[in-house]
């Protein structure tokens, strides 16, 4: 039997090593890991994604994609034949952003976002205090592993103004009920993973490996 290509998106800046606790059966699954590559300049969402594409070397792969990489593997499925497509702490349209983004697209807010002030975890560092302070700076070093200034406006403007006004029924929504990012009241409907919340893929890996692969396998 031929394994089935599984390929995973990080979220916004993040880098593959989210899913290092995701475990599938390597007997039916070939684990492969997708990573940002620096978008050219001005490069819309739908060429950066037949981009990233080119890196996907299986033919019908399953995609899965957390957060912006969500948005993601749902462009890139629109260039490639995919088995299926399966989001998680994400949005399948823009008709589920919270207000505040749909503010922030009419006002351009999101322009004002201090990007140098995220990317400087290091300074944060410096003047946390305490273990479980700096425990959550290490998550946000695992979530950031992209410091380009560059990728991380041009991603957010990508998130704020993509254009998909309509869910597609064939992806797969994996939702936590306390996604503080995208609140589950603005999301149609999904597979709601109680007590999640947006960075669920690293403490709630356990949920994932047990129900993935029957998620994946359903026809």
């Amino acid at each position: 039997m031929n394994k089935i290509p599984v390929y995973f998106m990080p979220g916004l800046a993040a880098g593959p090593t989210i899913f290092e606790r995701i475990k599938l059966d390597e007997s039916v699954f070939e684990t492969c890991l997708l990573e940002w590559e620096i978008p050219h300049p001005k490069e819309a969402l739908s060429d950066y994604a037949l981009r990233i594409s080119k890196n996907i070397k299986h033919e019908n792969p399953v995609l899965i994609g957390v957060s912006f990489g969500g948005i993601l593997v749902q462009e890139i499925a629109r260039h490639i034949q995919v088995r299926k497509v399966i989001i998680i702490s994400s949005v399948r349209s823009n008709a589920e952003f919270p207000r505040r983004m749909k503010i922030g697209k009419k006002t351009k807010a999101y322009k004002l976002i201090p990007m140098k002030l995220i990317l400087n975890i290091e300074s944060l560092a410096k003047y946390s205090f305490g273990e479980k302070i700096n425990k959550r700076i290490k998550l946000y070093e695992k979530f950031l592993a992209v410091r380009d200034l560059n990728y991380l406006q041009w991603a957010v403007e990508s998130v704020i103004l993509w254009d998909r006004n309509k869910v597609d029924e064939n992806v797969i929504h994996i939702h936590g009920d306390q996604d503080e990012v995208f609140p589950i009241k603005y999301i149609n409907s999904c597979i709601v993973v109680k007590g999640g919340t947006h960075i669920m893929i690293l403490n709630k890996y356990k949920w994932f490996n047990e129900n993935l692969p029957s998620i994946i396998l359903e026809e």
